[in-house]
């Protein structure tokens, strides 16, 4: 189920961006509302405060954090594209805004889990390797979605110098590496358990976060090339 889930997400992602980009850029709003009201209702199903229909829906795209894998996903994937072609202006047009969108929800998710999981850690105890590995990721993505959400408000952008929030923008490659090891602390042991569920879900991030990082060397290589051949 979780990658038919996620991929119904992406694809409802992916045309949101392609068909809203534009009204999003001037209306962040729009994407930044329906963020926070998702987190609302995944924190009041949490509580027991929602009817079972939209406790199911909530939990359904923030338990686990898939909305806002997706939303990450399209996010990456924009750098994999030449810089000026049809699908990176067209997927690229409220990157920044997809991006806040993601961070807000992925902080609900943080948040909700670490109400319960750290109890439950404190409690069995940290000579897991797993348990540790996976608490000192979210720690370390909970300051990295602080960071790169916060900079990508336009506001905070226009007060910093170009280069310094290009070098800060670029902790996002690190943000992506910590968010695939977190998902695989917080998976492989079910999935070599024998867990069906865990074992789809390594089994899908590992794809994703594998094919991004081919493309994105290639294209690094391939922007090196083209300035070298320019000089």
């Amino acid at each position: 189920m979780m990658p038919a889930i996620f991929a119904c997400s992406l694809a409802c992602t992916v045309l949101f961006a392609v068909f809203a980009g534009p009204a999003i850029r001037k209306n962040p709003w729009v994407c930044y509302v329906p963020a926070v009201v998702l987190m609302a209702m995944y924190w009041a199903g949490a509580a027991g405060m929602l009817p079972q229909g939209l406790r199911e829906i909530a939990f359904l795209l923030m338990q686990k954090g898939t909305l806002a894998m997706a939303l990450f996903t399209v996010v990456m994937f924009v750098g994999v594209f030449p810089r000026g072609s049809k699908a990176r202006l067209r997927l690229g047009a409220a990157r920044a805004e997809l991006s806040i969108a993601a961070c807000l929800m992925i902080c609900g998710h943080m948040v909700a889990y670490a109400a319960s999981y750290v109890p439950r850690a404190f409690t069995v105890g940290f000579s897991n390797p797993f348990v540790v590995a996976g608490l000192l990721l979210a720690v370390v993505l909970a300051v990295l979605t602080a960071v790169l959400g916060v900079t990508s408000l336009s506001r905070v952008k226009a007060r910093m110098a170009a280069a310094a929030w290009t070098r800060v923008q670029k902790l996002a490659y690190v943000f992506y590496g910590a968010s695939y090891a977190h998902v695989l602390a917080m998976l492989l042991p079910s999935a070599l358990g024998g867990g069906i569920a865990a074992l789809q879900g390594v089994v899908v991030y590992t794809t994703v976060f594998a094919a991004y990082a081919a493309l994105r060397i290639a294209r690094a290589v391939a922007d090196r090339a083209q300035r070298s051949g320019r000089a």
